[in-house]
């Protein structure tokens, strides 16, 4: 926020969250009455946001993951907050971009596979493409808090990925004083580029917006 600030000259408001290994799109206000109008369409379902991840394993071609999520407390902020809330309804729809498979051997299997999704979240839950992913047996590379350890080490060992491979692409919402809807594309670049381009996964350069 102090650096969009400085670069801006004014003050900003930030609309929604990315976990801080997450890339891509994220949204601010430059005023408190846009802040309060563009909160209200994230409550009310308004906001359409995707992602692109890495995952282990092949999944579904698409489908939705439609699993209740038990909020994630905050040890500071949350150390007074009444716990016995129950699991919060939470949606994501997902589908397979391209798969790749390595010659080598993570864990049980002989050779490793993995798919590059689309993951489009219904809901605004905290971790939510992240432990949704895990939920399915299919959890995010790079993942330490809810994927896999063997697959996470192989990929620093011997991709050099010491990231998160997780994207927010794509943000699309209706602005309340333009009256007209509003795409934000944030296209893959940098390493994760890099490393989708060494897995040979074969996708469409639209798929990457």
């Amino acid at each position: 926020m102090k650096l969009l600030r400085d670069q801006l000259g004014v003050k900003v408001f930030p609309l929604h969250r990315l976990d801080r290994a997450t890339s891509g799109s994220l949204l601010f206000a430059l005023d408190r009455e846009m802040a309060i109008k563009m909160n209200s369409s994230f409550v009310e379902g308004q906001v359409s946001k995707r992602y692109l991840a890495v995952l282990r394993g092949y999944t579904e071609e698409k489908g939705r993951i439609d699993h209740p999520l038990e909020k994630l407390w905050d040890r500071m902020t949350d150390s007074k907050a009444d716990r016995t809330i129950k699991p919060q309804n939470a949606t994501t729809d997902f589908r397979r971009l391209g798969t790749a498979e390595l010659p080598f051997a993570v864990g049980r299997y002989s050779t490793a596979r993995y798919s590059l999704v689309e993951a489009r979240p219904l809901t605004g839950r905290n971790h939510q493409i992240r432990r949704h992913f895990k939920h399915i047996s299919h959890p995010i590379i790079g993942d330490t808090s809810h994927g896999d350890g063997k697959h996470n080490l192989f990929f620093r060992e011997h991709l050099h990925c010491r990231r998160m491979l997780l994207h927010a692409s794509r943000i699309s919402f209706f602005h309340p004083h333009l009256q007209e809807e509003i795409v934000i594309e944030s296209a893959l670049e940098g390493d994760f580029l890099d490393l989708l381009q060494n897995l040979r996964i074969p996708i469409k350069p639209a798929q990457l917006s």
